[in-house]
């Protein structure tokens, strides 16, 4: 194996799942400027959208959460059509 090419900073760091707020621990070199509080015991904090808590394909459900907004995003799609409709009604 060649030498010098790993990093030395390995270091606890807990990752959270934003969708269900599953944290876990495990080692990691990932930079983060936020820390959290697990069982008394302050980590780095790495944020996630998904994981293997919340995955459709690790959790057997076809349920994902959008984290995206996609009833905003229609909203505004669509907004203009509905007052061009209240202006013909008018």
């Amino acid at each position: 194996m060649k030498k010098d090419i790993h990093p030395e900073n390995y270091r606890l760091v807990a990752f959270k799942d934003m969708s269900n707020d599953d944290v876990f621990i495990t080692k990691s070199t990932a930079n983060t400027k936020e820390t959290i509080e697990v069982d008394g015991v302050e980590y780095p904090l790495v944020k996630m959208e998904i994981s293997r808590t919340s995955h459709p394909f690790y959790t057997g459900k076809a349920k994902l959460i959008d984290t995206a907004g996609r009833i905003d995003k229609f909203k505004n799609k669509y907004k203009k059509f509905s007052k061009e409709v209240a202006k013909e009604e008018e």
